[in-house]
């Protein structure tokens, strides 16, 4: 969460999709210029794929493409394309029987007819399908065939060549481009709108990415160039990543709930039953878990900002800022958004838990048998100041904690983090990021109160869970304290500036005398 946020692509449809869209080369420009305003087109509606004739007049002078395959990608494409002003001529084994799966603009053919005039063509089929393609060589001789298939993980790693280097080396007459394999059937009916524009592409003609990259736009979406085709397997790779950034951070939210839950479990199930023989494992699914969250919460909101004391620290003791921090250090710092990001879905699960606490049965029971004591006991009122303040002031932190998480959560969206300069984005995710830590840490102290002093919290001599949480976030607010004192804030602000101390850098000395004497010492 304290770290700039960052737009990853949203997962293509099905490797077995099939993807439409070739075009004539002379008339990129036209189509380009008819949509130059990329989010302006419509979206693909039902009548498209249900080729009522709504688009059926396509204008004579639309440029061209084709589309190799009849699946549900190229159906997609096909429509998508058509709404963008293109002819699209479809290439089917079977055309009488596919023809009505697409939109009544679209020509299905033959696949020798439709590779004929188009000059781009987009090849929507498995790998394994590409050979049956041969028969046409000598009719896509010098075309631009676009591959937007994807491979599933196990033929990813089985192949070392990616699906367009393959495809390629079928048709060495063809100029052949990587693209659209990371945009999904989906986006393609829906728009832009609704998805990642980016369309990562490569290729090993410039013209070829030329041509295809004002296909892409006039379609309403963003190309992205990738270099030569030795990057289609990077490229390909993309769809197969679930979530790369957020594997170490939900392993460390994982574990750390793990642990407390299981030293919530025995101090507030395990020891009871022990010690006294009360049975308090309906504990398990509400309270236990409610205890826990907050904890998981807590610490990893204090992971998001250790990382900063340690780095300014790190240059502190080195006098410069031009030394590389440690490997572990820096993948620390880029994990910064999804540790927050977790730190801010505990708490706001650990809210709801504690709103539903009421509700269940446990807590109207409890209510019942306390109302029956104090009859027994002839009290007729029943109030503890101490306990009532301390309540109000925990629930009020709370409340506030949780609503600026829930703003560096929102800053933390692409699309309102490109609305804010930096100033204004550095302010929410480190100022008020750390004003939400200091209220969690009053949150937690509050809740706590004099608990931490009592022996009768000490169950199994196990201190209580929140003394536990308080150690890594009171080091960090501690050393966050004293870097502002003049004598480390100054020094701090002169390195990151560029200053050094004497015998920071240490540079390598020419080992001619006389070309050491015309070295600049500056």
């Amino acid at each position: 969460m304290a770290t700039e946020a960052s737009a990853e692509p949203r997962p293509p449809a099905p490797a077995c999709k099939e993807a439409p869209g070739t075009k004539d080369s002379t008339l990129h420009c036209q189509s380009a210029t008819k949509m130059s305003g990329e989010m302006d087109k419509p979206l693909i509606s039902r009548h498209l794929l249900d080729s009522d004739g709504s688009l059926a007049e396509v204008p004579s002078e639309a440029p061209k493409v084709g589309i190799l395959g009849s699946g549900d990608f190229a159906r997609s494409l096909a429509a998508r394309l058509v709404s963008s002003g293109f002819s699209v001529v479809v290439g089917s084994r079977n055309p009488k029987r596919t023809a009505g799966l697409f939109p009544s603009a679209a020509q299905v053919t033959f696949q020798a007819d439709a590779v004929e005039s188009p000059d781009v063509i987009f090849v929507a089929m498995f790998r394994e399908h590409y050979s049956s393609l041969c028969g046409l060589s000598d009719q896509l001789a010098g075309k631009i065939l676009v591959d937007v298939s994807n491979p599933t993980e196990q033929e990813h790693l089985r192949h070392h060549e990616s699906n367009a280097e393959y495809l390629a080396s079928l048709f060495p007459t063809c100029t052949v481009v990587k693209a659209f394999n990371v945009i999904s059937a989906w986006t393609l009916q829906s728009g832009p709108r609704d998805g990642n524009r980016q369309v990562p592409m490569c290729s090993d003609q410039p013209e070829a990415k030329r041509a295809v990259s004002e296909v892409v736009r006039a379609m309403g979406f963003m190309p992205v160039d990738m270099g030569s085709l030795a990057s289609a397997r990077e490229v390909e790779a993309m769809p197969l990543r679930l979530l790369p950034g957020w594997k170490v951070p939900a392993l460390l939210a994982l574990g750390l709930f793990t642990f407390f839950y299981v030293y919530n479990f025995i101090r507030d199930v395990l020891q009871p039953y022990v010690r006294d023989g009360k049975s308090k494992f309906y504990k398990l699914p509400v309270s236990v878990v409610n205890t826990t969250l907050p904890c998981v919460a807590y610490v990893l909101l204090s992971l998001v900002y250790l990382p900063g004391v340690l780095a300014a620290a790190l240059q502190l003791r080195r006098g410069t800022k031009y030394r590389r921090f440690p490997d572990w250090l820096d993948h620390w710092l880029q994990h910064r958004k999804q540790l927050g990001l977790l730190s801010f879905l505990c708490a706001a699960l650990h809210a709801l838990y504690s709103f539903c606490l009421p509700l269940g049965r446990v807590n109207r029971y409890e209510v019942v048998n306390l109302a029956i004591k104090q009859v027994l006991a002839n009290k007729s009122h029943l109030w503890i100041e101490e306990e009532v303040w301390r309540m109000e002031i925990y629930l009020s932190l709370g409340v506030l904690a949780l609503g600026t998480l829930s703003l560096l959560a929102v800053t933390s969206l692409p699309s309102i983090a490109n609305s804010l300069n930096w100033r204004e984005f550095s302010f929410v995710q480190s100022t008020l990021g750390f004003v939400a830590l200091v209220l969690s840490t009053l949150h937690t102290l509050t809740y706590g109160w004099t608990r931490a002093f009592e022996d009768s919290h000490y169950k199994f001599y196990l201190p209580p869970t929140f003394t536990l949480t308080l150690l890594v976030p009171c080091v960090v607010i501690l050393a966050k304290a004293l870097f502002l004192l003049p004598c480390f804030s100054r020094r701090l602000s002169r390195i990151r500036r560029g200053w050094e101390k004497d015998g920071a850098t240490k540079f390598m000395l020419p080992m001619d005398h006389a070309l050491a004497q015309k070295t600049s010492h500056v």
